[in-house]
């Protein structure tokens, strides 16, 4: 006999949204199955995901396919490009909210497509490498790629990331609409700096630096990470810190992107400072300067 005070439970799972439930009806009959949503808080972030479309360049039919399916999974549209001569013309007709770019491609490799893509668009891009030297990093970077992930990868920290990509978009965005709507606001990015020490100036005018008297031949982005961690020399910055001091236009990138600027930057300051190290690592933290 079925209890007449039995409350619903868990049968199983429905297109991983709803659940069955079995209820008890009063008259003893074969239970009945009513259906609970047990995924109504998280309605308004699957609607956000699902109005984000992710364009994946890939020719490996069976990673591209795999790519897209767990991207479907995390509720985002997607669509997928074999060819690097294809993408241009794609692009012409169709948007997307981020490219997931493969290095080596038929057609057009994907440092050119991605080097042209920046010409005329701001889309975030992911290149996506089987060659893992760190110089094939950094080149992707310089043509404008925002992040980048070696194959072989695990595909759940592939959505991790672009998940944490668009968390970052919307900060930046209401960060930059605060901004909009208080003009007074103080730059992060310090515009007026003294010498920072004897031995290192910054014009911020010009976006020079002088260590012992040498010029350093900086990037805008390479000065702006210098001019911010050696104003307050032992003070530790964190990768997002980092980031939104250094991309006031709110561009989101990748804090693995600020990894390969400090990279860069600590090979043009070893060559003025010699085995003198400047920027420092602090493990699981960020960096800081001390001289």
């Amino acid at each position: 006999a079925w209890n007449l005070s039995a409350n619903c439970f868990r049968a199983s799972r429905l297109y991983s949204s709803k659940s069955f439930f079995a209820r008890w009806p009063s008259n003893h009959n074969s239970p009945t199955l009513c259906i609970k949503n047990d995924t109504q808080k998280s309605h308004s972030k699957e609607d956000a995901q699902l109005s984000r479309t992710i364009l994946i360049v890939e020719d490996e039919p069976k990673l591209a396919s795999l790519i897209a399916d767990y991207l479907a999974q995390a509720s985002f549209n997607t669509h997928i490009i074999s060819n690097g001569l294809d993408v241009a013309p794609w692009l012409t007709e169709h948007t997307c909210d981020l490219m997931i770019l493969d290095l080596m491609l038929p057609g057009k490799d994907g440092l050119t497509v991605c080097r042209e893509t920046r010409q005329s668009s701001n889309i975030p891009i992911m290149m996506a490498t089987a060659k893992v030297e760190e110089i094939d990093r950094l080149i992707g970077l310089e043509s404008g790629a925002d992040d980048y992930i070696c194959k072989p990868f695990s595909y759940r920290e592939l959505v991790a990331r672009i998940q944490a990509f668009f968390r970052r978009q919307t900060q930046y965005t209401s960060a930059h609409n605060k901004t909009i709507e208080n003009p007074t606001a103080p730059s992060s990015f310090p515009q007026n700096l003294a010498p920072v020490t004897s031995a290192l100036s910054l014009d911020n005018e010009k976006y020079l630096a002088h260590f012992r008297g040498k010029q350093l031949n900086l990037t805008a982005v390479e000065y702006k990470l210098l001019a911010t961690l050696a104003t307050e020399p032992g003070r530790i910055f964190n990768r997002e810190q980092l980031m939104s001091l250094i991309y006031q236009e709110y561009k989101v990138v990748s804090d693995r992107t600020i990894d390969s600027h400090i990279k860069k930057l600590r090979q043009k300051l070893r060559h003025v400072a010699g085995d003198q190290t400047l920027i420092h690592s602090v493990y699981s933290v960020g960096y800081k300067y001390e001289y």
